[in-house]
């Protein structure tokens, strides 16, 4: 079991991290123990984890993007009040970024704060929407507008769990593994463009490799004032792209889907003003196609902009990037002009699928 140790949380990765969860719990003496999951993650990975627990109220909610809302955030909120929650609760968050966003952005603000406990199931979640404090729900279809910094207090990562998934979901987590070595281990992104079938359930060195890097940025910057936002790389766009596909689609795009396409984008724009060179944008190019359907929908430049003039990245009214200088090299704070966004979006569309 490999441990990181940081000022305001700990965390776990291994196979064993269930065993350590269950020791924590009977030594902290939490007064109630609530355990968020989805219609998902009780089916698939509730069996894995209930053997570990006593004296605990499950809550439920159904699974996807559309469920992280303010609505949802009640029934949380609620399922607390029923069952007489104090400051000493604890929550559990069983599942992936829409649970620990959603689970613990309502502990963060139930009386104030209570503890609350990350234990994510998708590759997604444990490289990235488990760890960092970022809580939050989306509003009016816009992602993430409503929320707070808060650390979970422990993080569970057993990759057992991705046992549990079909291939689409660990696809979905790959995007955010590749962002963390694109902006800061080229050798990083190397070994995963050298991967042609990923083995992530043996693959927790690769993992780790992946999760140190975003531990080490957010040490440095917890509520995301400077080197922080090198981790927004790709989701400028890919945010946009998701949201345009939460109101548009049927079956709404994932968010490693709409990021892989943002990076993409974002990586055409690093190369017309940061530097990047026309071979580093064709081997990420190469890697996210080679990786990722193509998107089917329509991706309308003017409509896409006006979403990104409301991210919350955004300063004095202009929109805000992260690009890339070089693999493993990022520059924050960057500020480019409609039409090259424009630009970066046709060479999307023109790629062959």
């Amino acid at each position: 079991m490999k441990e990181i140790i940081q000022k305001d949380f700990e965390l776990f990765l291994g196979n064993e991290v269930l065993e350590k969860l269950a020791e924590i719990l009977i030594n902290k003496e939490y007064s109630k123990v609530f355990v968020l999951m989805d219609t998902n993650t009780q089916r698939h990975c509730w069996p894995i984890l209930s053997p570990y627990l006593v004296n605990y109220e499950p809550i439920v909610i159904p699974a996807g993007e559309a469920n992280k809302t303010l609505k949802y955030a009640e029934k949380i909120w609620s399922k607390f009040q029923e069952h007489f929650a104090d400051r000493r609760a604890v929550l559990l968050n069983l599942g992936g970024g829409v649970i620990s966003d959603l689970g613990g952005f309502c502990a963060a603000t139930y009386k104030r704060g209570i503890d609350f406990i990350n234990i994510p199931t998708t590759l997604l979640s444990m490289v990235d929407a488990s760890i960092g404090g970022k809580l939050g729900v989306d509003f009016e279809s816009y992602k993430n507008v409503i929320g707070v910094f808060q650390h979970p207090k422990y993080i569970f990562i057993n990759p057992q769990f991705l046992n549990t998934l079909q291939e689409e979901e660990k696809r979905n987590g790959l995007a955010e593994v590749c962002k963390h070595a694109l902006i800061e281990d080229k050798s990083l992104f190397e070994k995963l463009a050298a991967i042609e079938n990923h083995d992530w359930e043996n693959a927790g060195a690769l993992i780790f490799q992946s999760l140190k890097i975003k531990v080490s940025i957010v040490k440095k910057d917890p509520l995301e004032k400077d080197i922080r936002k090198a981790l927004n790389f790709g989701h400028t766009i890919g945010h946009a792209i998701e949201t345009h596909s939460l109101i548009s689609d049927a079956v709404p795009l994932k968010h490693g889907e709409a990021i892989a396409i943002g990076i993409i984008c974002e990586a055409y724009i690093s190369k017309a003003i940061q530097g990047l060179s026309g071979s580093e944008l064709e081997k990420i190019t190469d890697f996210f196609k080679s990786r990722f359907p193509k998107y089917k929908g329509k991706l309308h430049a003017p409509s896409l902009i006006d979403i990104m003039k409301n991210d919350k990245k955004n300063r004095q009214g202009l929109i805000n990037f992260t690009l890339l200088k070089k693999i493993g090299k990022a520059k924050i704070d960057i500020n480019c002009h409609d039409d090259l966004i424009a630009k970066s979006i046709e060479y999307y569309r023109n790629l062959t699928p």
